[in-house]
């Protein structure tokens, strides 16, 4: 009831070499979910591993937000839990246990999707790493409530800091964030991280879907342990195209998958990630 539509759905036989799907070597599949397509809107990347049961969810993703009533209405006329925090404010949970927050007002004509929330343990350490080594721009910070608002442009999803107690706890999900930029840009990134001393997850390299375009990514990691993923734009624009069978698909591998019916039979339960 929140996301607009299914923009593509994909299936693997084996786990992803820059670790898209967590540190799994399985059989996963991907779907895309947004209110338009990738290339100017933020999009929900959703992995599901078959032989995984459940995770274990920390205190590193805290949340999306989005401005729509149509979404609130939806919710209500599902009977799906909402939680009013403030005025046309409400928190619900999708169902693994990820937050979103709801502003109950007129859905925007672009992207309703406002920000995405992300815990860090030290708010100036890793605003100064988004900021002066990533590249984005401050937009707004708040002593008093421990968080940075920051973003590439006002036209774009933004990106919350928020401070929590202690260190940050990843659980066993492993979310990451990405962006496009040109491809000319991906060693340029690599080159300055290095330079920098900072985490470099995956070094540059080639990720190759079967009948589709060859992406390169760099995956760095900030101060936190948060997942951030660069990919090659002219590339991705290939790949990332608004698949219009993608529905169909979806509901096909939901359909052929017979993973808890194999468990139940063998007396068994899926692990627990």
């Amino acid at each position: 009831f929140c996301f607009g539509q299914v923009l593509r759905h994909e299936e693997f036989e084996e786990g992803c070499k820059a670790t898209c799907n967590g540190p799994y070597d399985g059989k996963w599949s991907k779907t895309m979910v947004g209110f338009g397509p990738e290339d100017d809107h933020f999009v929900a990347e959703l992995t599901y591993n078959y032989d995984v049961g459940e995770y274990q969810l920390g205190n590193d993703f805290l949340g999306l937000t989005l401005q729509s009533s149509q979404a609130v209405s939806n919710a209500k006329r599902l009977g799906w839990p909402l939680e009013q925090v403030e005025e046309a404010l409400y928190l619900t949970h999708a169902p693994g246990g990820y937050p979103f927050y709801i502003v109950d007002k007129d859905q925007p004509p672009h992207d309703p999707v406002q920000k995405v929330s992300l815990g860090v343990s030290d708010l100036h350490r890793s605003t100064h790493y988004w900021a002066s080594l990533l590249g984005m721009t401050v937009l707004d910070q708040s002593e008093k409530n421990k968080t940075a608002l920051l973003g590439f442009a006002d036209s774009q999803c933004k990106l919350e800091l928020r401070n929590v107690s202690g260190a940050v706890d990843r659980g066993t999900a492993f979310g990451r964030i990405a962006f496009s930029c040109p491809r000319e840009q991906l060693p340029v990134i690599e080159a300055s991280m290095k330079k920098e001393n900072q985490q470099i997850l995956t070094p540059l390299v080639s990720l190759d879907t079967p009948g589709k375009a060859t992406v390169e990514v760099v995956i760095l990691a900030d101060p936190d342990g948060h997942e951030i993923c660069f990919v090659g734009d002219e590339a991705f624009r290939q790949l990332s195209a608004v698949d219009p069978k993608g529905d169909e698909l979806l509901d096909q591998a939901m359909a052929e998958d017979k993973s808890d019916e194999w468990f139940a039979k063998h007396n068994r339960q899926k692990a627990a990630a």
